[in-house]
C-alpha cells in the first residue's frame, strides 16, 4: 500500500436510505484503496446497518461515518447525537425489519458501543483473512 495514503477517512453526512447506495460505493472505493477488496461486501452491509439504525431510531439524522485501516483489516463506526444504544434482538425472519443488528453481530469480527459526550459510537471490525494479525 502507498505510504501517502491516509490510514483514516471521516464522512460527515445526513443518514438518508437514498444516500445508502452512495455510501456503499464511498466505502467500496476507501477499501480497494487500502487493498482490502475482501472486506467490501461485509462492510457495505454493517454500514448499511448502522446508518439505517440512526435513520430510524435517532431524533437527527446528523451522523459521521469513519473508516480506519488497520494492519488486519478495517475499523467502521458510526457516531450519532442519540444516546440510546442499539440491540441485538433473536430474528424475526417473517417480520421487514429488526435483523440489521443480529446479522452485524455475526458478520463483524468485533463489534461495540461507546457513549460519548455528544451521543454515541457503534463500531465494527472486519479481518482480512489474506492479511496476518
Amino acid at each position: 500500500m502507498a505510504e501517502n495514503i491516509s490510514q483514516r477517512y471521516e464522512l460527515r453526512l445526513r443518514a438518508h436510505p437514498r444516500m445508502l447506495a452512495d455510501i456503499r460505493r464511498a466505502v467500496g472505493a476507501r477499501l480497494r484503496l487500502w487493498e482490502c477488496e475482501e472486506l467490501i461486501s461485509a462492510a457495505g452491509m454493517c454500514v448499511t446497518e448502522l446508518l439505517s439504525n440512526v435513520h430510524k431510531h435517532a431524533a437527527s439524522p446528523e451522523c459521521v461515518l469513519t473508516l480506519e485501516r488497520l494492519p488486519h483489516g478495517i475499523r467502521a463506526a458510526v457516531s450519532d447525537f442519540e444516546a440510546a444504544l442499539p440491540v441485538v434482538k433473536e430474528p424475526d425472519f417473517l417480520s421487514e425489519s429488526g435483523r440489521g443488528m443480529f446479522l452485524l453481530s455475526k458478520t463483524a469480527h468485533e463489534w461495540g458501543t461507546d457513549l460519548t459526550p455528544a451521543g454515541k459510537t457503534v463500531w465494527f471490525t472486519l479481518r482480512a483473512e489474506s492479511v496476518e494479525p
